[in-house]
């Protein structure tokens, strides 16, 4: 596994920052590009440089936290070639990297806590993309993505 960018506004920072700990822990490679306090800053800005580290492939998946998870995903999602998914239980977190080859998983600091956000991480990083009938769904998304 290469580089995992992380990104997080002021409502993700803590568990942003939780999650770092468990990375350095399992010695995953991570760059963070933001934020580093609980001052507020807006969620986009906070998505894009972490998603354009993954188009680019300087990093092979994105974490980003806001206080919900869905703004800083909402953001992700408008960057080319991100396919970013809130998620807050365990199913989710890994059928979206098996059927949806999802490249960012974003968490909610005011919805998951450290523990279950661990978890999330973990099935996101080490589950695979089947590939096989969802990969043709893939290429649709992503002919979708290219006609807007």
């Amino acid at each position: 596994m290469s580089k995992i960018a992380l990104g997080a506004d002021h409502g993700g920072y803590e568990l942003k920052e939780a999650v770092k700990a468990h990375l350095d822990e399992i010695g995953v490679a991570y760059q963070d590009f933001g934020c580093f306090s609980t001052e507020s800053v807006d969620y986009p800005d906070m998505a894009k440089p972490a998603c354009e580290a993954v188009v680019s492939g300087e990093c092979d998946k994105a974490l980003l936290f806001c206080g919900t998870g869905v703004g800083i995903s909402i953001a992700a999602n408008k960057i080319k070639g991100i396919r970013a998914c809130c998620c807050s239980d365990y199913f989710s977190a890994k059928y979206t990297r098996m059927h949806n080859d999802a490249n960012a998983l974003c968490l909610g600091g005011r919805v998951v806590g450290a523990g279950l956000a661990i978890e999330l991480v973990d099935v996101f990083l080490n589950t695979a993309f089947e590939g096989g009938r969802h990969a043709k769904r893939i290429a649709k998304i992503t002919a979708l993505e290219n006609e807007g």
